[in-house]
């Protein structure tokens, strides 16, 4: 078994759709970046490649890459998938937090872990999905950004 651990925050800006573990939240900002800025997906990611011994996101999925513009990050998952799966590697269970001031994500949560359970073709009872504030202090919680934590098993 191997263990890996992905970590992401955007920056959050205005005329952007906020998506988290592939779910569009109504919010009037959303995340900043190449692709659609998933946090969550890209900690998940980042988690299953470290856990593989596959280097990270930016290696696989860079942002210099044109093809990659406003792609969704479940399309990065699934590739991310397809690597693990070349070293014959089986994810036993993800878990991630998000950390978020607003909006309020509890209502969102089951359909992040839906689909990332989908996407890796898992058990939805093999995803933790989570979310927490930082009270108000830094710049996550200024509302300037958000973050995602990850902690993924593989076998």
């Amino acid at each position: 078994m191997r263990i890996g651990i992905g970590y992401d925050v955007h920056r959050l800006a205005k005329d952007r759709k906020l998506v988290l573990g592939g779910v569009t939240i109504p919010f009037e900002k959303g995340l900043l970046g190449h692709s659609d800025a998933d946090v969550l997906i890209h900690a998940v990611c980042d988690a299953l490649l470290g856990a593989a011994g596959c280097g990270d996101i930016g290696r696989h999925f860079p942002d210099t890459d044109p093809t990659l513009k406003g792609v969704s990050s479940i399309k990065l998952l699934k590739n991310t998938y397809q690597i693990i799966n070349t070293k014959s590697r089986a994810v036993i269970n993800v878990d991630a937090t998000i950390i978020a001031e607003a909006p309020r994500l509890q209502p969102y949560l089951e359909s992040m872990k839906q689909n990332i359970a989908e996407t890796l073709g898992i058990d939805p009872e093999q995803i933790n999905v989570k979310a927490t504030t930082t009270e108000g202090l830094g710049i996550i919680g200024k509302g300037e950004g958000m973050a995602a934590l990850c902690v993924a098993l593989i076998d």
